[in-house]
């Protein structure tokens, strides 16, 4: 045997472990990145939650340190815009929703409209989301803020799902959800209307929510410069992005396809096992 001293290949040892540290610490930066370019609103929490999803042993102490030396934190800046117009002539609904609690889709719908600005103006978007998923289940865009904007969001979301009678709409009291047309459509499907108290936007808070993901995390990242800009981009995102990966927290960190996915599955089981039995 070679006379070498124990402590030599410790070192060795040593000094090949902080280079595997190395690597594995940048391969970990390059992937909190990626999830941050794909995900500029994420926070510590979902970045972490999202590494997790695909396998990496971290905890929340640590990415937070890794974000914190790589200015990968994001700081949200909490706002509501007011862009209810209540000053209409037409009937308005009681809140049916406070304290009411999803257990299955197409039990409560909310719906809100934004506005995307674009080098000539704007560009409003009427979005409706199963509560229960919180998925985006109809939309529309148009440069036009008129209650054709809102059936055309409502029409899309009953032509995909068909809510059985019952399902309670929510909304804000804009003219755009209270006119005839709009209301019209939802006694046609028989809906329960239910609209927020005038003025106060956190009694849509889900729908608001939305629309808060979709400003900073994709609209102010992109340089919308016309109507096709945002007819090509603001579809993807919703389809592609904020229902098949985006994870939310009041799911338990999964995104709203998954999750309503689980639910018809175990709701499939559940059915099955009742007739095996039965």
């Amino acid at each position: 045997m070679l006379n070498i001293p124990h402590s030599t290949y410790y070192h060795k040892t040593q000094k090949e472990q902080n280079l595997i540290k190395q690597v594995q610490e940048a391969a970990l930066i390059d992937k909190i990145e990626e999830i941050i370019y794909e995900f500029s609103g994420y926070g510590t929490r979902r970045v972490t939650k999202e590494l997790k999803r695909q396998n990496w042993d971290v905890n929340r102490k640590r990415i937070q340190r890794i974000m914190r030396e790589n200015s990968l934190l994001h700081v949200v800046k909490r706002k509501f815009v007011k862009t209810t117009d209540s000053d209409h002539p037409y009937k308005r609904y009681p809140n049916l929703i406070k304290g009411f609690r999803t257990t299955r889709p197409n039990q409560l719908w909310v719906s809100d409209i934004t506005y995307i600005r674009i080098l000539t103006g704007f560009v409003y978007l009427a979005v409706i989301l199963d509560a229960f998923s919180r998925k985006v289940i109809g939309y529309a865009l148009s440069r036009r803020l008129l209650d054709e904007l809102t059936v055309a969001a409502l029409n899309m979301a009953i032509s995909q799902l068909h809510p059985a009678e019952g399902c309670i709409h929510h909304s804000d009291q804009g003219g755009q959800y209270a006119s005839d047309n709009y209301i019209n459509k939802l006694t046609e499907y028989k809906f329960k209307i239910s609209m927020s108290r005038q003025g106060n936007p956190y009694d849509n808070a889900m729908a608001e929510s939305f629309m808060k993901t979709l400003k900073y995390e994709e609209v102010r990242l992109w340089d919308y410069k016309n109507m096709d800009d945002v007819l090509r981009r603001v579809p993807y995102f919703i389809a592609e992005v904020y229902n098949k990966k985006r994870l939310h927290s009041s799911l338990g960190y999964v995104p709203p396809d998954e999750y309503e996915s689980s639910y018809v599955e175990k709701d499939q089981t559940i059915l099955t096992s009742q007739l095996v039995t039965s």
